[in-house]
C-alpha cells in the first residue's frame, strides 16, 4: 500500500518574474554604459566589470526564462513540469561564470606588468554609474532573493557587479590621488576573484539537486527515529529524500507495521499520522510511504536498506 497526498506546488520561481525582468532591464542599461566607459578609458577593471556584467545580464535571462517555464504544468511526460528549469539555469549561470573568471584573471596577471595609462575621472565616472545601477537592481531583488535558487543566483550576481563597481571606483579614486596606473589591473584582479568562489558555490548547489542529494537541514536518521515511533510501526527502511525544485522537498520510505493492522483497518489511519509527523517535525509535505506487513520484508529486493 503506498499513499500520498495532493498539495499546492505552485512554483515559487514563477511568482517573481517581475523583479527578474526589472533587475535584467538595469543591467542591461548599466551594461552598455560601462561598455562605452571601458571603449573611452581602456580600463581593464572597466572592460573586465563589463564581461562579468554581461554575463550576469545572460543569467538573469536565463532565471526569467526558468522562471517562466517552471508556470507549465505537469504533464503525464513531465510529472512535475519544468520545475527543475531554474536548477538548470542556475546550472548555465555557474559555467558562463567560471569561463569569466578564469578569464580575468588571466589577463589581469599578464597587463600587471605593462599596465597602460587610465584617465581617473572618466573611469571613476562610469565606475558610480555601474555602481548606482547595481544598488537599484540590488533594492528590487533583496526582499525576495532567499524564495528560489534563481533569485538567489540572481541577488548573488547583482551583489558581486556592485562589489565589482566599488573596485573601479576605488581604482580610479588611486589614479587620481596617486597616479598609479597599477591599481586599474589589480581592481580587475579582484573582480576575477569575486566570481570564481560565487560561481563554485552556485555549481554545488545546482548539482546537489541534479544529483538527487538530501535536501539541506534534513537528517534521514532523525525521520526514521521520529517515524518509528508512531504507534504500530517495527520498522523503516528504503528512505529516501530529494529537493524537486525550490521549496519542494519530496520523501519516500518503506514502513512495516504489525500485521493486524491490515485486518483491523488501522492501516489508513497510520498513513496519516506517518504524513502529519513527517510535515511537523520536518518541513516535508510530499511524501509517499508503502506500508507494509511484517512478512513482507523478506520479499524486498537486496538493495533496499
Amino acid at each position: 500500500m503506498s499513499h500520498g497526498h495532493a498539495h499546492d506546488h505552485a512554483p515559487t520561481g514563477g511568482a517573481h518574474r517581475g523583479r527578474l525582468a526589472v533587475a535584467l532591464g538595469i543591467t542591461l542599461t548599466v551594461v552598455v554604459a560601462q561598455l562605452v566607459g571601458s571603449l573611452v578609458t581602456g580600463s581593464l577593471a572597466l572592460l573586465v566589470d563589463t564581461a562579468h556584467l554581461l554575463v550576469d545580464a545572460s543569467g538573469l535571462a536565463l532565471a526569467l526564462s526558468a522562471a517562466h517555464l517552471s508556470l507549465r504544468p505537469p504533464t503525464p511526460r513531465r510529472t512535475w513540469g519544468l520545475r527543475r528549469a531554474e536548477v538548470l539555469a542556475a546550472l548555465a549561470q555557474a559555467a558562463l561564470l567560471l569561463g569569466v573568471g578564469v578569464f580575468v584573471l588571466v589577463e589581469a596577471v599578464r597587463r600587471l606588468s605593462t599596465p597602460p595609462e587610465i584617465p581617473g575621472v572618466e573611469l571613476l565616472v562610469f565606475g558610480a554609474v555601474g555602481l548606482v545601477g547595481n544598488l537599484a537592481a540590488l533594492a528590487v531583488l533583496a526582499s525576495r532573493r532567499d524564495a528560489s535558487l534563481n533569485l538567489r543566483a540572481a541577488f548573488l550576481e547583482v551583489l558581486n557587479d556592485a562589489l565589482g563597481s566599488v573596485a573601479v571606483v576605488v581604482a580610479a579614486v588611486v589614479v587620481l590621488t596617486t597616479g598609479f596606473q597599477g591599481a586599474d589591473t589589480i581592481a580587475a584582479l579582484l573582480i576575477g576573484a569575486l566570481i570564481l568562489p560565487r560561481a563554485l558555490r552556485l555549481l554545488r548547489d545546482a548539482a546537489a539537486v541534479l544529483l538527487e542529494s538530501t535536501p539541506p537541514g534534513l537528517d534521514l536518521d532523525d525521520v526514521r527515529a521520529h517515524l518509528l515511533r508512531v504507534q504500530h510501526v517495527r520498522e523503516i527502511h528504503d528512505v529516501h529524500a530529494s529537493l524537486i525544485a525550490t521549496g519542494l522537498p519530496q520523501l519516500s520510505a518503506h514502513v512495516v507495521v504489525e500485521s493486524g493492522c491490515f485486518t483491523d483497518g488501522h492501516a489508513g489511519r497510520i498513513l496519516d499520522e506517518l504524513q502529519e509527523c513527517v510535515a511537523e517535525h520536518f518541513g516535508v509535505e510530499h511524501t509517499t510511504f508503502q506500508v507494509e506487513p511484517e512478512t513482507h520484508p523478506g520479499h524486498e529486493h537486496p538493495t533496499h536498506a
